[in-house]
């Protein structure tokens, strides 16, 4: 049984796993569940014989036991993309039986939608950095609902632009109903917080990525911070794994959608792809690029702009050409560094740098 080509599929639950086994020629072989345990699933696995693939599908936690299976248990994993797997399913019934077979079909004939599986230092990194993001989104619903409390009571401050000195000040000295006042305070004490906490995530993130190669190449580039850089590295990660910048841009989610029929030839906005964290940072960069006239950037932005182009859509249009900019110079680097290497010399790590 040992000599058998066998192919695994994975159907992931927080307390047990669904493991499907399948022949060379597709055939049954198993398919049942089992503890949510990496030894158990293992040896579900290697039940007739040692499996050449394994197939888990993306979700929270199944990058954890992949990561596993592949480090302690010395198993080929591969993760599935749960958005085209599911195109692909047939049957409008979905069973954890039907799910672990179809991604050990999947996996048997080479077709599965396979997504990065990222070192665990990455996947740490994404939290902290999807951690800041809520914390910001947080702070910002704070502001808004001072805002709201002031424009209830039509006040607005004329000498001074929101969240300055000056404004906190008026914003002490304003008569207000002591109701309305005691939110003020609260509000503000709040914001005070969040504020404090997005500091020292930030400040953690600084400690995460100090050591890295690739954040520091990154953060040599005009207009590009600390969370910007900190925030590629996390969400691409291995820059390396894109061929062409074209493929980096659309995985980051700048690239024009298509919405072609016919003669009519007309873009519908960005697509709908890349993690929105991602795309967020890519965009307030650009806007950073053209309106603090970088040079390149911030000429093709002003061409853009006599063109009649949208605001929108030049913003966008300078995030994308940036994006692909960015893949070339990280490639070139990548190339040069290659003879130093083997000079002995320390070169610019592309690839999962170890912490």
């Amino acid at each position: 049984m040992a000599s058998v080509a066998t192919f695994v599929g994975l159907d992931y639950h927080q307390d047990s796993v669904q493991v499907c086994v399948l022949d060379q020629a597709g055939e049954l072989l198993s398919n049942r569940s089992v503890e949510n345990d990496a030894a158990t699933i293992a040896r579900a696995a290697s039940r007739h014989g040692r499996p050449r693939r394994l197939a888990i599908e993306a979700c929270c936690g199944a990058a954890d036991l992949a990561d596993e299976l592949a480090s302690k248990h010395d198993l080929t994993v591969q993760m599935a993309h749960p958005g085209y797997v599911n195109r692909m399913k047939r049957s409008p019934d979905k069973t954890d039986w039907g799910d672990a077979m179809l991604l050990a079909d999947l996996t048997r004939i080479n077709y599965l939608p396979r997504v990065w599986l990222a070192p665990d230092w990455i996947r740490q990194l994404r939290r902290l950095i999807r951690h800041r993001a809520q914390l910001v989104r947080r702070r910002k619903d704070v502001k808004l609902r001072i805002r709201g409390l002031l424009r209830e009571n039509r006040l607005r401050c004329e000498d001074a632009n929101a969240w300055t000195k000056a404004w906190f000040s008026w914003l002490d000295a304003i008569d207000l109903a002591s109701s309305d006042r005691w939110l003020i305070e609260d509000h503000l004490e709040e914001l005070a917080s969040l504020t404090r906490r997005i500091k020292a995530v930030e400040a953690r993130i600084a400690d995460q990525v100090q050591d890295d190669a690739v954040v520091a190449k990154l953060l040599s580039f005009q207009g590009v911070g600390l969370v910007t850089a900190a925030t590629m590295r996390a969400e691409i990660g291995d820059f390396t794994r894109f061929d062409t910048g074209k493929q980096l841009a659309r995985f980051c989610g700048v690239t024009p959608r298509n919405a072609s029929t016919g003669a009519r030839q007309a873009d519908a906005g960005l697509i709908k792809a890349g993690a929105p964290e991602l795309r967020r940072v890519l965009i307030e960069l650009a806007h950073r690029l053209i309106w603090r006239g970088v040079p390149r950037w911030g000429e093709l932005g002003a061409s853009m702009r006599k063109r009649g182009k949208p605001k929108n859509v030049v913003i966008a249009a300078v995030a994308n050409r940036w994006v692909r900019w960015l893949h070339h110079q990280l490639r070139e680097d990548a190339a040069t560094s290659a003879p130093a290497q083997q000079e002995g010399a320390a070169p610019l790590a592309l690839t999962a740098a170890s912490t």
